[in-house]
């Protein structure tokens, strides 16, 4: 009998062990369940967010130009000779039919005289560009300078543009050039102070290694100064452009020739008011899309929005 007993005892508690460890087992498969990672949202998902911003901008935008043609309706009905929306969309139509015929200096379309006044503030924006961008450096890099050239620019910069002009038309003669010489002016000083503040505000450690590393000033312009201050420089030439884009319209009204302000000018003595509001909105048009564009080239090179 005890030979029995002991060999039916050994075998039950191995089995009570084995189902002791099995239980210790389960325990531990509970305590650590396996947890789904969440899926990744899909292209819906990731776009309703943009398409409700793009919505939203499209009603204001659309309520804003409602508003400017309720108010231009109400002008119109009140004023004879003022040409309603209607009146001046056939005029636009008729037009911008043919935009660039031309039948002499005089009398050319207005495709031609936007581009002729494109092609002033070009030139004039190229050569304060030229001009004032390296000004700006200097200016900003060396204190004599910045103390030298403040006053001369605090005098000259509030001037009206348009004061210019005289001078323009005595010193070259010619309407064109005078023309260019006001939006050089007006042009320059965005840009001599824009790059100045830039040069100004490159954290002075940044100059400490060009020193210790003895570099040529060259280089530091070009490796240290040009790349810190390139969003400073395409802000000033932003408000350089807006800036021609405005002065080039009324200076070509005083000076005559080619170009859409002497355009408005013409039409008007004409009585052709509804011309007028067309010239207006191509105006703003043109000024829209350049400011835009330089803006687009601005948040490419900012460091802020990388």
């Amino acid at each position: 009998m005890t030979a029995i007993s002991v060999t039916v005892g050994r075998p039950v508690a191995e089995l009570t062990e084995s189902r002791a460890g099995t239980a210790d087992a389960a325990a531990r498969a509970v305590v650590h369940p396996v947890v789904a990672e969440p899926a990744a949202p899909g292209l819906m998902e990731r776009l309703r967010p943009m398409a409700s911003g793009l919505a939203r901008s499209l009603v204001a935008m659309a309520a804003g130009m409602g508003l400017l043609l309720a108010i231009w309706w109400a002008v119109s009905s009140r004023i004879d000779i003022f040409p309603g929306p209607l009146v001046t969309w056939d005029a636009a139509v008729e037009l911008l039919a043919d935009p660039f015929y031309d039948n002499g200096p005089n009398d050319m379309g207005i495709g031609w005289n936007v581009l002729y006044s494109l092609g002033r503030v070009g030139v004039g924006f190229g050569l304060a560009a030229v001009v004032g961008i390296p000004l700006g450096f200097i200016v900003g890099r060396f204190k004599f300078m910045n103390m030298a050239t403040e006053p001369v620019i605090g005098l000259l910069r509030p001037v009206s543009p348009l004061a210019w002009l005289p001078i323009g038309l005595l010193v070259f003669q010619e309407a064109n050039l005078a023309a260019i010489w006001v939006i050089f002016i007006c042009s320059i000083w965005p840009m001599i102070m824009n790059t100045a503040a830039g040069v100004r505000s490159v954290p002075q450690d940044y100059l400490n290694v060009a020193r210790v590393l003895n570099l040529s000033e060259w280089k530091v312009v070009t490796r240290i100064l040009f790349p810190a201050v390139l969003p400073n420089i395409l802000t000033g030439v932003r408000l350089a452009i807006g800036t021609a884009w405005l002065v080039i319209v009324a200076a070509e009204m005083l000076t005559g020739g080619v170009g859409i302000g002497f355009w408005v000018w013409d039409e008007w003595n004409n009585l052709k008011v509804e011309h007028i509001i067309i010239a207006i909105f191509i105006i703003g048009i043109v000024g829209l899309i350049l400011e835009q564009a330089l803006m687009m080239v601005a948040r490419h090179f900012s460091y802020e929005s990388r």
